[in-house]
Order: C-alpha cells, then structure tokens, then sequence
C-alpha cells in the first residue's frame, strides 16, 4: 500500500505485470515499449469530447470505472491528480440476476475478467510513468476517506448500475466542485420524445426475458442525468454530443457537465 488514511481505506498497491496476455484492455491505446493495444473502445480521437471539454490542470479527480485507464492517463497528462475508482477481484460486479443466467458461473467469469482488467491498468501504468493512485471498492461504498476532490467522473458507468443514483451520490459527497457524467445515447430517443413536451428524464430498462444481458441495465436519458446532479447539488452547465469508435460500430454518446450550484451546501 502507498498511503493510508484513517479507518484502514488505502490506496492500491501496484502490480508488476509485464505479459500483455495477462490483461484484458478496455480501452485501445499505444502503450510505450508494448506498441497498440485493442480494445472495444477507442476513444483516441474523440477524448476531449469524451471528458466534456474540460479543464483538468491541477485538479484533484476522482475517476470512477478507470478500467484500463485511458482516460485517467489522458487527464494526468492534462495535468490532473487522479484517484482511480474501480472493481478488483474481490468485490462482485453489479449483475443483472436474469433468470436465464447461472448467476455463480457469470460472477466468477467477472472477477476472472476484472482481474485481468486490473493487470492491464497497471502494466499501462508503469508504462506510462503514471503517478494516478487507484482504490478499490464498489460504487455503493466509496469510501469518504479518500477526500475532498475538484472533479468526479462516470464515463460508460452508470448504465452498468442497478443504482445509478447511489453511485453518483457517493461520489457527490466528496466532490467540491463539477460532476462529469458520459453515457450512451440510447437508439430509441427519438421514439420517447413528445412533440409538445420535449425530451424528457427517462431510463429504459435493457435486460428483457428474450435476451441474457446480465451487464448492462439502463440506457439514460441526459435529463434524467441532469435531474439526478440537480438534487445532488450540481447544475448542469452543459450538455454534448458526440460520436465514439465502438468494437462493434460507432456508437452515440452524450456528456453532461455539470456544476456545484453556488450556495448549495455539500451532502
């Protein structure tokens, strides 16, 4: 462990891994002395857009969902200081307990994946000479230890969530001043827009009895994103669209940037 702070909560100790076949990447990106990596997302191009446009130079960042770590790579090289959030393999990822699966062979499947996850981040991470601290834990327990932070950011998270609103709550807490919420944009959006009334807050619910999706649980709507930030204390600034390379085509996505409303006390 690197540093602990008080109640035993400590930042990761990093693993030395150095064999590209003991991770599985998230993210595609070229990593020093390992050349391109593939993963289903690239968001090479399309970054800056990704985080929303925004100013990370000297701000203290809580990233939940680092994953392979592109993106908090990206934003240390912007300048930022970044605590890394994620699942190890000892904590369960939040599955949809669909009828159709056998709920104990998907779980160890999961951890077996997010401990390879885990590996690439850190091979990443000595690669790239990173200085990003990493804890581990579910978005349901994020610990009030790690402290204070400028920013928070959920990119491609919350659709992975029964509770979407507990995650962004617990990382709400600790967040002084943006919120950073980037989601895909669901196919069906046109369909659920009222002539009279616009678009509305709505989640769609994915998992259906036809199909075993057992890791993805809503698509968003960027109001109800607006709204859950507006309860939370953070008044949406601005909201974007934009177009991200998927594995299996481009998808649309959508950043809601939003801010710590001036008065508003801290939860």
């Amino acid at each position: 462990m690197r540093a602990v702070w008080p109640h035993g909560v400590y930042y990761a100790e990093p693993r030395t891994v150095t064999n590209l076949s003991d991770c599985y990447f998230y993210h595609t990106m070229e990593i020093p002395g390992y050349g391109l990596v593939e993963g289903q997302w690239d968001l090479r191009d399309g970054i800056r857009e990704y985080t929303g446009g925004l100013d990370f130079d000297g701000k203290r960042v809580l990233e939940i969902g680092t994953a392979s770590g592109f993106v908090c790579f990206y934003m240390e090289r912007q300048g930022a200081d970044v605590i890394g959030y994620d699942l190890s393999e000892h904590q369960s990822w939040d599955l949809v307990p669909h009828v159709l699966a056998d709920s104990s062979k998907e779980s160890a499947e999961r951890r077996y994946i997010i401990r390879k996850i885990n590996n690439g981040y850190w091979l990443a991470h000595k690669a790239f000479r990173s200085k990003a601290n990493v804890v581990y834990g579910t978005v349901y327990e994020v610990p009030a230890a790690i402290g204070p932070v400028d920013i928070s950011t959920f990119c491609s998270v919350l659709l992975h969530l029964r509770d979407p609103f507990l995650a962004l709550y617990n990382a709400a807490r600790l967040t002084r001043k943006t919120m950073l919420v980037t989601e895909i944009l669901s196919p069906n959006r046109d369909a659920t827009i009222s002539p009279e009334a616009g678009p509305q807050p709505m989640m769609e619910f994915i998992p259906h009895l036809g199909e075993k999706v057992v890791d993805i649980w809503w698509h968003l709507s960027p109001e109800i994103v607006i709204e859950f930030l507006r309860v939370l204390g953070f008044d949406a600034s601005r909201v974007t669209f934009h177009s991200q390379r998927f594995a299996l085509g481009q998808k649309q996505l959508f950043s809601v940037v939003a801010h710590r409303a001036r008065g508003r006390p801290e939860i």
